[in-house]
């Protein structure tokens, strides 16, 4: 296929880069020059602009900053320049509200779109292995899940327009929350005089295993490798996980839903950002205990 990918910074240029390797031709757009070299070099087409990129392909993908991004690059850009037969799919993590928004001018203009943020981080969006949460119609899910399974171990669809908007932003609010518990428990840990690989040992092996542990642990040297290894460089950053708790509380507030942990655990990583550490990995805010 002739695929247009459109946002290639830390997630989206691994990505289209795995959908070169599938056999795919790319066509790359981002407004970075250093992002274009590095897609040109992965194999992708480089274009200095959305309409160029779009035209004649047979898919759309994007991963973009915010909502009000997305909205904009496809109304403008997307809607009325892609081939009307071409499969929108928009990978960012926005607000369900703006994904239905876009989803609807993207039907009333003939397309079919669906909504797949994704679950993993850079080294996975680099190795593949992404976790797609798509919402939209059968049909369109159908068309995208041969695409998504190009950059991703698993593509779930969760339910219509806005669906895997809703799926991830509450998964998001989980892997937030649990991070600064297994934080606040190696911390304890530490101070209760255990040694903490020894805890780790323990702890992942009982009721008190999550993925932050076993999969992220913030501890540098226990567990498998993570960013907490690297002076908590890389992985997913304070900022991005800031962004998705905001995006949790304002669903929570629009469904009348009460997110007491949640909420926390927004206040808490608002005050690390605050502090110059957005750019950290998020499993960073050990630092602050």
């Amino acid at each position: 296929m002739k695929i247009a990918f459109i946002g290639l910074g830390n997630m989206g240029g691994g990505m289209a880069a795995n959908l070169v390797k599938a056999g795919h031709d790319v066509n790359a757009f981002d407004l970075s020059p250093d992002a274009l070299a590095r897609a040109q070099d992965n194999g992708c087409a480089p274009f200095t602009s959305v309409r160029e990129a779009v035209a004649g392909v047979d898919a759309v993908v994007s991963m973009l900053p915010n909502g009000a991004i997305v909205e904009s690059v496809y109304t403008a850009d997307v809607l009325g320049q892609a081939p009307a037969s071409a499969l929108l799919l928009d990978c960012s993590t926005i607000d369900v509200a703006t994904a239905r928004k876009v989803e609807d001018a993207a039907a009333a203009a003939g397309y079919a779109m669906v909504d797949a943020p994704v679950s993993g981080g850079i080294a996975a969006a680099n190795g593949g292995t992404l976790t797609f949460m798509v919402g939209g119609s059968d049909a369109a899910f159908a068309r995208a899940e041969p695409i998504l399974s190009a950059m991703g171990k698993a593509v779930i669809h969760a339910g219509d327009a806005g669906a895997g908007q809703a799926a991830k932003i509450c998964n998001n609010m989980i892997l937030g929350a649990t991070m600064v518990a297994t934080c606040e428990a190696f911390k304890l840990a530490e101070r209760l005089g255990l040694d903490l690989q020894t805890f780790y040992d323990i702890s992942s092996k009982a009721s008190g295993q999550s993925w932050s542990m076993t999969s992220y642990c913030p501890v540098p040297g226990v567990g498998p490798q993570s960013p907490a290894d690297n002076q908590y460089q890389g992985g997913f950053a304070t900022a991005l996980m800031l962004k998705d708790l905001k995006l949790a509380m304002e669903a929570a507030q629009t469904a009348g839903s009460d997110t007491p942990m949640g909420r926390r655990a927004r206040e808490l990583y608002e005050a690390f950002d605050a502090a110059g550490n957005g750019g950290l990995d998020f499993s960073a805010i050990i630092k602050t205990l």
